[in-house]
C-alpha cells in the first residue's frame, strides 16, 4: 500500500461521489484524566450534525455519508477507536461513553445537534440525549436498539475481531477483511484498513480499536472464539431506560439485512409511539453500503421543524 496519510483518499471519494472536496481537520482534546479523544470537523461553519460510529469502527467510516450530505459535521472517534484512546477498565458502553461525547460536543460544537449514531454509537447517542437534552436537537439511530440479541447476527465480525492483532503489512490485513467478505471492494478494503490500523514501531502492523485486542486475549485465555466476553460487549446494551428519557425526536433507520428485526423495530415504537422507522436496503453499515441514502435520510431528519 503506498504511503498515505488520512486524507489522502478524499479526492477520490469526492470525485466518485461527484463531489468537491470538502475541508476536513483532525481535532484532538484532552481529557482531565490525561485520555486523549479526537475527532474530524468538516466543513468551514460549526457542526449541524454529530456523528457516532460504531463498534471496531472510527470517524473516518462516515466519510462517504458526509461527502454526499454536504453539511457541516463533526464525526468522533469513540474513546477505544481511531485517535482517541483506550480506556484502561475496557468499558466500552453507551453510558460510559456519553459523558466523553457530551464533552466534544461542548467543545466543537455551538448549537443543539442532530445527533447520528450507528450501532454502539446509536446506543451511545440515546444515552446522550437521555442526559443532556439541550445538546441534542434530533436523534437519528442507524440499526441499533436496546433489544437487539448481541449473539446474534455479528457473529462473522466477532471472529474476524477474535483472530491475530498484528501483521506485517497492511495488504496482508486487506486481504483478510476481503477473505471474511468485509470492506466491499478491495479499493474500500484498503482505505478501511488504513483508516483502522497503525504501525507499531517495531514495524508490525495492528488494529487501532481496543475490541480486537480485547477479544484475541479472551480467547487466548480459553474462551469460546465465536462468543469472547469482550467482541460481546461490543454490542452491550443499555436497557430501554435511555430510550425512553429522549425528549427529542427520534428516527431509527434499520437496515433489511441488519442486525435490528421488524420486531425489535417494533418493540421501539410501542416503548416510543413517537419514534419514526425507516427501512434500508442495506446490512447493518448503511453509511458504508449506501452512504448517498443514509445522506439523504440524515438531511430529512436535520432540516425537519
Amino acid at each position: 500500500m503506498p504511503e498515505v496519510d488520512e486524507f489522502s483518499f478524499l479526492p477520490a471519494q469526492a470525485a466518485e461521489a461527484g463531489r468537491p472536496t470538502p475541508t476536513v481537520e483532525r481535532v484532538q482534546l484532552t481529557l482531565d484524566d490525561g485520555r486523549v479523544l479526537s475527532g474530524l470537523r468538516w466543513g468551514d461553519a460549526p457542526p449541524a450534525v454529530t456523528l457516532l460510529h460504531g463498534a471496531g469502527l472510527n470517524a473516518h467510516t462516515w466519510d462517504t455519508t458526509l461527502l454526499h450530505l454536504g453539511l457541516p459535521a463533526l464525526a468522533l472517534d469513540l474513546p477505544g477507536h481511531g485517535d482517541s484512546s483506550w480506556r484502561d477498565d475496557a468499558a466500552y458502553v453507551a453510558r460510559v461513553l456519553a459523558p466523553d461525547v457530551v464533552t466534544a460536543i461542548e467543545t466543537w460544537t455551538e448549537g443543539p445537534q442532530t445527533l447520528v449514531g450507528h450501532s454502539l454509537g446509536g446506543l451511545t447517542g440515546a444515552a446522550v440525549a437521555a442526559s443532556r437534552p439541550d445538546l441534542v436537537a434530533r436523534l437519528l439511530v442507524v440499526d441499533i436498539t436496546p433489544g437487539i440479541d448481541p449473539s446474534g447476527g455479528p457473529a462473522q465480525l466477532r471472529a474476524f475481531f477474535a483472530g491475530p492483532t498484528d501483521w506485517a503489512s497492511r495488504d496482508e490485513l486487506v486481504e483478510r477483511a476481503l477473505s471474511f467478505g468485509l470492506g466491499g471492494s478491495r479499493a474500500a478494503a484498503e482505505r478501511g484498513v488504513f483508516h483502522n490500523s497503525r504501525v507499531r514501531p517495531d514495524g508490525r502492523v495492528e488494529w487501532k480499536h481496543h475490541f480486537a485486542h480485547l477479544a484475541a486475549a479472551a480467547v487466548n485465555a480459553g474462551a469460546d472464539p465465536s462468543t469472547p466476553d469482550a467482541v460481546r460487549a461490543v454490542l452491550a446494551t443499555t436497557g430501554w431506560d435511555d430510550v425512553a428519557q429522549v425528549t427529542s425526536p427520534i428516527t431509527l433507520a434499520r437496515g433489511e439485512r441488519g442486525f435490528v428485526t421488524a420486531d425489535d423495530a417494533d418493540e421501539l415504537v410501542r416503548r416510543v409511539p413517537t419514534a419514526d422507522v425507516r427501512v434500508l436496503s442495506t446490512g447493518h453499515n448503511a453509511q458504508e453500503e449506501d452512504p448517498a441514502g443514509l445522506a439523504t435520510l440524515i438531511r430529512e431528519v436535520a432540516s425537519a421543524q
